[in-house]
């Protein structure tokens, strides 16, 4: 058996041949002029290397790493654009020509730590020319170990340009750093000082002790103003008025003579004398005046006359006030002594206690204190690292400024060799130029085959059909066309017919596949020229000379019917009145004359507007009516790519048959198609493979019981079997 993808092969060989021949003739025809060109001139190699190097003695740390980055130089930077045009101009040929011929390889880089395995620059460069390879090569090597030089001098340069840039910015932030830790220490040193040698806390200390002393002092100052206020029995205000009104002289003095107006106003009383009398009078007058005075005086004492400060007392009573004694006077200054004193120590222990809050609170800031002087104290260590080792660098950087050099030197000078190549051979050319042309051929016809986009061979298309679940209802042979008019299809009339079994199978496996209701079958296909008329055609007769009512109707009414491949004449006046003509069954349903138990329903031919037709009330009353009279019911309809005529009778049908064919069907149609039908649940039975590459095995002819034409003209057919025709819809 041959296998599928041969198949496809040796079909679109068939097609395409002449194309492929073309492709295999420009191909040997390039062979043969490569063969009959002249042999090429002599050319040169020239092989030289380079080699990392670095000074003998590397004094500073940054020159070691400037030369070991010189070692890490990539072949777009040696065979830079800027080096081959320079050294063009100078051999005067082409900057391409030295890009084309030159040939550099460049050491692997090594893992950290490991040796590097060469460290050599290979350099091969070919010309023409024997001298101008070995100068070009020379220049080369020179312009690649001054450009080492000068990428070294570039790198040391910027590091010190970066250096300098950096340099102002570091130091200012230095002295930044050291002037912050300096103003810290002038605020807060003196707390810090305190706190370390102990000073703080013996402050903390004394001030305790001087408020427990205080406290003290102050028990017993206080006990002796009670005393005093118990003796005396006027409180401290009361005694310190009471002693200033007393130690008033004019005050004693108003005193004395009211007591003296008092005492004659006595005298007077005990003789007899009245109020109204005008002695009395006149003493009482003098006594009211002396009372006013003494009164203004007390308030004068009092209220501080302006001199000194008023005292806190009231001076409504002057004569009880005024009236101490030096003893109880002295008293009375001893107690307003001791309240000064009591309310001087009072001041004090409030003042104490503030101070020691003061200090507890500046002792309980010293661990902070302390943390952001050494915070300060780390930043100026860091900015000062930093400003170090940026000026270490620089010296370091100015220092190798003598040690930068070129990290390549020359490890092997240019050596010219010729390159000789033997002639070549013509035939060994031709050759190959043929079995290349049969390659590229092949390939062509296979590539345009596989742009075609139908499907080749019959396992093609079962496969397909296999991958989305559709069942193959039958694999149908090619029939032959040859006697037949362009309206006409093949069909199987005669009994003899070597192509019966296959349409017998298709219709047992209907059974098979379909249900038992499957009385209205609607066979389409995907585009024109697949051969559904000739199915739907032959699987009638298949049914009928099964003994079953078979009636076949062509509904595509946008062709010709086909109806006299069945020897069923056509209605000239069918595609005037289509309407009446499916509206009357007498008229429209032909017999088959050859085959019995046949109808046939002719198409009207081209009509406008056949969907209106298909969807009218006479089409579908004559499919119930053909329903409920016949055994199976066959519908030949239009391709579905060309109309929606299969949807539109799709209601009245149980189920579709898809017909397919090899290199008429196309891929990408198929499976929309089925996946429209699957998905849209519109009842696909199957499909049908048609014009499948099947040898059928022709029987020999009978001898005929009968002499009619017509049986010699079947058996003629018969005959005509064995070929390959072309196949029609």
């Amino acid at each position: 058996m041959t296998p599928p993808i041969v198949k496809r092969y040796l079909i679109a060989f068939e097609k395409y041949k002449w194309i492929g021949l073309a492709s295999f003739t420009l191909v040997v025809v390039g062979a043969t002029v490569v063969a009959i060109q002249p042999e090429p001139p002599a050319s040169y190699i020239t092989d030289a290397a380079l080699t990392y190097s670095s000074p003998p003695v590397l004094f500073s740390v940054t020159g070691g790493e400037i030369q070991q980055q010189g070692q890490e130089l990539t072949q777009e930077i040696l065979l830079s654009d800027q080096i081959i045009e320079a050294v063009a101009t100078k051999v005067n040929v082409k900057p391409k020509q030295i890009g084309r011929n030159i040939a550099l390889t460049v050491p692997e880089k090594s893992k950290p730590g490991e040796a590097p395995a060469s460290t050599l620059i290979e350099i091969k460069y070919k010309d023409s020319n024997e001298k101008r390879a070995k100068q070009t090569v020379q220049l080369l090597m020179e312009a690649m170990i001054k450009l080492s030089g000068e990428i070294n001098t570039r790198r040391l340069n910027a590091i010190i340009k970066k250096i300098n840039e950096r340099s102002p910015q570091i130091k200012q932030d230095l002295q930044l750093a050291e002037k912050k830790l300096e103003q810290y220490d002038r605020i807060e040193g003196p707390a810090l000082i305190a706190a370390e040698n102990g000073s703080l806390l013996n402050a903390i200390t004394s001030s305790q002790n001087q408020q427990r002393q205080i406290q003290l002092t102050l028990t017993g100052v206080d006990a002796q103003v009670r005393s005093l206020q118990k003796k005396l029995g006027l409180n401290v205000n009361q005694a310190y008025v009471s002693s200033a009104l007393s130690a008033d002289p004019i005050i004693a003095s108003l005193r004395s003579q009211i007591y003296q107006v008092e005492s004659q106003m006595g005298v007077l009383a005990k003789q007899g004398a009245r109020p109204e009398l005008p002695q009395m009078v006149q003493l009482q007058r003098q006594k009211d005046a002396y009372e006013q005075l003494i009164q203004q005086r007390a308030v004068e004492v009092v209220g501080g006359g302006g001199g000194t400060a008023p005292l806190a007392a009231s001076v409504t009573d002057v004569r009880s006030q005024s009236n101490l004694d030096p003893a109880r006077q002295q008293l009375a200054n001893q107690l307003v002594a001791l309240q000064t004193q009591y309310e001087t120590l009072r001041q004090q222990l409030v003042s104490l206690s503030q101070e020691e809050a003061r200090l507890r609170q500046a002792y309980a800031l010293i661990p902070n204190k302390q943390l952001e002087r050494s915070r300060l104290e780390q930043e100026l260590a860091l900015k000062k690292a930093i400003f170090d080792k940026m000026q270490a660098k620089l010296i370091d950087a100015q220092a190798a400024e003598a040690e930068t050099v070129s990290s390549l030197s020359i490890a092997r000078v240019p050596v010219v060799t010729a390159d000789v190549k033997p002639p070549k051979s013509v035939p060994a050319t031709l050759a190959i130029g043929g079995v290349f042309g049969l390659i590229v051929g092949g390939g062509v016809i296979f590539l345009l085959g596989s742009l075609e986009g139908t499907f080749k061979t019959k396992e093609d298309i079962r496969n397909h059909l296999k991958q989305r679940e559709v069942a193959v209802l039958g694999e149908l042979p090619l029939m032959p066309v040859e006697d037949l008019s362009p309206e006409e299809v093949p069909t199987i009339l005669s009994v003899y017919s070597p192509y019966l079994e296959y349409y017998e199978k298709l219709r047992s496996n209907l059974r098979r596949f379909g249900s038992k209701n499957l009385k209205v079958i609607l066979v389409t296909s995907i585009s024109s020229s697949e051969g559904k008329t000739t199915t739907a055609f032959n699987l009638g007769i298949a049914s009928a000379r099964a003994g079953k009512r078979t009636l076949i109707m062509e509904t595509d009414l946008r062709s010709p019917s086909r109806s006299p491949s069945l020897k069923v004449s056509i209605d000239p006046n069918a595609n005037i009145e289509p309407l009446r003509y499916y509206g009357s069954l007498s008229e429209c349903i032909r017999l088959v004359p050859d085959v019995e138990n046949l109808y046939i329903v002719p198409s009207a031919g081209a009509v406008p507007q056949p969907a209106a037709i298909l969807e009218s009330s006479e089409f579908r009353r004559l499919i119930e009516d053909a329903r409920e009279r016949y055994d199976l019911v066959i519908i030949d309809t239009n391709s579905i790519s060309l109309s929606n005529d299969a949807l539109l009778i799709q209601p009245y049908s149980d189920g579709i048959i898809l017909v397919t064919r090899p290199h008429h069907t196309q891929e990408n149609m198929l499976g929309e198609v089925i996946d429209e039908l699957v998905e849209s649940e519109l009842g696909l039975v199957g499909a049908v493979i048609n014009g499948a590459d099947i040898f059928v095995p022709q029987p020999q002819l009978r001898e005929s019981v009968s002499s009619s034409a017509e049986e010699s003209k079947e058996k003629a057919e018969v005959s005509a079997g064995t070929m390959q025709p072309t196949f029609r819809r």
